[in-house]
């Protein structure tokens, strides 16, 4: 049976691919983050992302003045 279309077998979405520009200094400490935690550096930016939008939800849909 195939599986529903833009979903994996387990029912979770998947992701999506983003390609972003960053300075080399950033890349390097992501790089030596990732090294450090024996993570992928896609580990990194969605761990710090998914921060940093939970951060921001509380702004999101709020209207302002």
């Amino acid at each position: 049976m195939a599986a529903r279309r833009g979903r994996k077998p387990t029912g979770k979405p998947r992701t999506v691919r983003i390609t972003a520009s960053l300075p080399p200094d950033i890349c390097a400490t992501l790089q030596g983050i990732a090294k450090q935690k024996k993570v992928s550096v896609a580990w990194v930016i969605r761990d710090a992302a998914e921060k940093y939008v939970a951060d921001q939800r509380p702004l999101v849909g709020r209207e302002q003045p």
